[in-house]
């Protein structure tokens, strides 16, 4: 059974950092596309960011781009996300994602591109 796990949420005062996990079992993914997305309350869920196969090209919405680095490990099946200079803006549940194929090249933008999703991490920043 495929399972991500994502961990590393919490509260976070403005301006702080956090850095969140998601590790995938039950099968590979060193070879597939994976990002994070998020939601709000009472908002769909949006793209945050998204690594390529390779790790090699990654691709973030403008809203966190200069603040937030998304990262994988594929020998330990694990992608991160570092959220830096956080804003109360940022608060949502947090998935990260990953995608069936293997070998694609750009990251992955859209949530109807992945197949694989983990349960969310709350993340809450107070002001």
């Amino acid at each position: 059974q495929v399972q991500l796990v994502e961990s590393g949420g919490g509260l976070v005062q403005a301006g702080g950092s956090l850095r969140l996990s998601c590790a995938a079992s039950g099968r590979s993914f060193s070879r597939s596309a994976m990002g994070w997305f998020r939601q709000a309350p009472g908002k769909e869920r949006e793209f945050v960011a998204a690594i390529s196969w390779t790790g090699t090209s990654t691709y973030y919405a403008d809203s966190v781009k200069g603040r937030f680095t998304i990262s994988r490990d594929n020998a330990k099946n694990t992608e991160y996300l570092q959220m830096n200079s956080l804003k109360p803006e940022d608060t949502a549940v947090y998935y990260c994602a990953a995608d069936a194929q293997l070998y694609r090249t750009a990251p992955l933008r859209l949530s109807s591109e992945y197949d694989y999703w983990g349960q969310g991490t709350q993340v809450t920043v107070s002001s």
